[in-house]
């Protein structure tokens, strides 16, 4: 397919790694107001609110194609909306914007180890250089530059999160590049939403009542909540979705080093939380791999 390389697919491809860095700073300022987990449960209660009346006419029509593929839709709503969302709000109760969103950069190393150890996937040199220069990036800022920190296992609580949010993930898009339901884009993403809040509801109700965490309703909370429950969420979804149509699959890939790029810019402007100098060298081992891994 030919690249369109326009004003309207720069946009397309720009916006969503906005959204997400946002998502990351919302998501840091409403620790301690509201539980991470209740957050992304609200999150995609508010999403498929939204959704629902666009999306209700095409569930009744492929609903014989929702009941047979259940179980897979159930399989991604778990490890998208249950799991990575509610890792990444996690995450962000002890880590910065910066960090995760460097962490999550690394997902095309987790995508290469996954995909040759459950689903059989062979890769060529570059593609193992380029995961190897994504873990060197990763391990750099997982170790805040200093590699004493490796031998002593100081790493903050939220970084270890992020990586078990990149590892879902990535089983999620080996799940959805094989096996992908044959559903128009808004039937599937509200049944994602749909099984992942159910999958959901437990764990929230654990949090609020086990930890004495309930939501400390205010207008600064109404406003996150309004965000996470739009913009990255459906926003992005689409736009993203509508960039890769335009673009392929493989320039959108180099798109997603710019979230980091753009949490560093919003926390520095919203959080005072400046970018250190592992942030760079990591940001570089990532971008690097990056490019390695998806040459041809």
């Amino acid at each position: 397919m030919k690249t369109r390389l326009d004003s309207t697919t720069l946009l397309l491809l720009t916006f969503p790694p906005l959204a997400w860095a946002g998502n990351a700073i919302v998501g840091r300022l409403a620790a301690g107001t509201v539980p991470p987990i209740t957050l992304n449960l609200v999150r995609w209660l508010i999403a498929g609110a939204l959704l629902a009346p666009y999306a209700w006419r095409g569930i009744v029509a492929h609903r014989a194609a929702i009941r047979r593929h259940f179980g897979m839709l159930c399989a991604m709503g778990v490890l998208s909306i249950a799991s990575y969302n509610a890792f990444q709000y996690l995450a962000l109760t002890t880590s910065t914007p910066i960090n995760v969103t460097l962490i999550g950069a690394s997902t095309p190393l987790f995508l290469l180890i996954i995909g040759a150890c459950f689903f059989r996937e062979r890769f060529k040199p570059w593609h193992i250089g380029g995961a190897l220069l994504c873990l060197l990036g990763v391990g750099f800022v997982l170790m805040r530059g200093d590699p004493g920190r490796l031998a002593q296992l100081a790493f903050v609580p939220g970084d270890l999160y992020m990586l078990a949010a990149t590892v879902a993930w990535s089983f999620y898009t080996w799940l959805l590049r094989k096996s992908r339901p044959d559903l128009p884009l808004p039937v599937l993403l509200f049944a994602q939403i749909f099984t992942g809040v159910v999958a959901s509801l437990p764990m929230a109700a654990w949090e609020i009542s086990a930890l004495d965490a309930p939501l400390q309703w205010s207008g600064k909370v109404g406003w996150i909540l309004l965000y996470v429950g739009t913009v990255p969420s459906l926003l992005a979804y689409f736009a993203w979705d509508r960039a890769i149509s335009r673009a392929g699959a493989q320039l959108p890939v180099f798109f997603i080093t710019l979230t980091p790029l753009f949490a560093a810019m919003l926390s520095t402007v919203l959080l005072g939380d400046s970018p250190h100098w592992y942030h760079g060298v990591g940001l570089l081992c990532i971008g690097a791999g990056i490019w390695l891994a998806q040459r041809r």
